[in-house]
């Protein structure tokens, strides 16, 4: 026969299912927001927004105009670690205890000024925004494409944003252009995408409520 799929919807009729405990699911599905139930993965602008109001998606600060068709852009902070001279130090060993705080200094760029990057060379920026996710959301860190014109990477990879993250979002930049390039605090330098996941869950690792580079 043909193998059917239940899916996810608002009538009070809905199967019946339970955790591995016996207790009744049905209550704490019905709890999730209308736009929760929409076709599709992707928060559309009205769906952002409707996750915004029942509180499954925190922003601070929020500013309502940067809320786009299908995601936020988040504005660049003024912090920046840059990776130190490796001339006569060892080989890095890349391992689960390697630190980016080690191979990096943390510099602050006064107000009305830039961080400058030369061609071909990286840097760790970070955004101004916090964002916080309900364990049933995740989502996609992407840079935006005026920029991407211009040889800039917003991050290198790690684009995948884990449920239930409450943290402000670390970006690799690196400048494949051949032109140096300066970057200005407060730019609207990435966009963040919304998913909604078949499950619920919450990450806890390492950097799940980092606030500083």
């Amino acid at each position: 026969g043909v193998a059917s799929i239940d899916l996810p919807t608002m009538s009070a009729s809905k199967k019946r299912k339970t955790t591995d405990n016996g207790d009744d699911m049905q209550s704490q599905e019905q709890e999730y927001a209308p736009y929760f139930y929409h076709p599709g993965t992707i928060l559309s602008h009205d769906q952002i927004l409707e996750a915004i109001k029942a509180g499954d998606i925190e922003i601070s600060p929020f500013d309502e105009s940067a809320v786009g068709v299908a995601s936020i852009d988040l504005r660049l902070s003024p912090e920046f670690r840059f990776y130190k001279n490796s001339a006569g130090k060892p080989p890095l060993r890349v391992t689960e205890a390697a630190n980016y705080e080690d191979i990096t200094e943390r510099v602050v760029v006064p107000e009305g000024e830039t961080y400058l990057l030369p061609p071909g060379q990286s840097c760790l920026g970070i955004t101004i925004e916090n964002v916080k996710i309900a364990p049933h959301l995740c989502g996609l860190l992407e840079g935006r494409s005026r920029f991407a014109r211009l040889g800039l990477f917003v991050h290198i990879t790690a684009g995948f944003m884990q449920p239930g993250i409450n943290n402000r979002q670390v970006l690799e930049i690196y400048n494949a252009s051949s032109y140096p390039l300066e970057l200005v605090p407060g730019t609207r330098i990435c966009q963040f995408i919304f998913m909604k996941m078949s499950g619920a869950a919450t990450y806890q690792g390492r950097f799940s409520n980092q606030e500083k580079l």
